[in-house]
């Protein structure tokens, strides 16, 4: 990844996981809380690729794993976070610009769903039964609900602060496209052209040195 994008996602996800645990974690609403650490991921997939979500989600989850007060195995978030990443990168436009909102509340109400069940999935297979006693469906609707609901504030205000990171003057896209633009207003300048006259005048003045050396033999024979 890019610096600039490292220094746009590490305060993001960090102020992200600081309000998630604070703030939602002590609302006790009924059913899941509300997950703005994977808001945040989604958004930074959504323009950043899957190679860039995948990378995120991963270091997301993995800081939610090891921050207080988790209760669960140390990678399992990180894992969930690293597959959603990657799924929502999938789906970022190659003009890296979302004309409709449809599209991204739907990844949403997926990744929340799809993020739950991944996590209650992974706790079953380590032995982790707590989705069962909570109820799964319950889950599944409130983290959708909760989720849907909080996208519009969080989504498109990262995308938009990932987009304006990606237009940085010294990142990798820009300087690629400036190297282009210098060769190719080295190509049309007309170098090429300006070679080829001077390997003409070359060959010009090495036929008439010949010709000089010609005419200078054939005098110093006829004396």
């Amino acid at each position: 990844m890019r610096v600039n994008r490292i220094l746009l996602s590490v305060p993001l996800v960090v102020v992200a996981l600081v309000i998630q645990v604070s703030v939602f974690a002590r609302l006790h609403l009924p059913g899941a809380v509300p997950d703005l650490l994977l808001l945040t991921v989604l958004g930074l997939a959504m323009v950043y690729g899957h190679v860039g979500g995948a990378l995120i989600g991963f270091g997301a989850g993995l800081l939610a794993d090891l921050a207080p007060p988790a209760d669960h195995a140390a990678g399992r978030y990180a894992l969930v976070l690293c597959v959603i990443g990657y799924l929502a990168g999938l789906v970022k436009p190659e003009s890296g610009q979302i004309k409709s909102a449809t599209g991204p509340m739907v990844v949403v109400v997926a990744a929340a769903v799809g993020s739950t069940l991944l996590y209650a999935g992974v706790g079953a297979l380590v032995g982790d039964t707590a989705a069962r006693h909570v109820g799964l469906p319950g889950l599944l609707f409130s983290a959708a609900l909760y989720d849907l609901l909080l996208a519009p504030f969080v989504v498109p205000g990262v995308m938009f602060l990932a987009r304006r990171a990606d237009n940085d003057p010294l990142a990798e896209t820009n300087s690629a496209g400036k190297a282009s633009d210098l060769s190719s207003g080295w190509l049309s300048s007309g170098t090429g052209l300006r070679i080829g006259g001077q390997r003409g005048g070359l060959k010009l003045k090495a036929a008439r040195a010949r010709t000089a050396r010609a005419g200078r033999i054939k005098g110093v024979k006829r004396l």
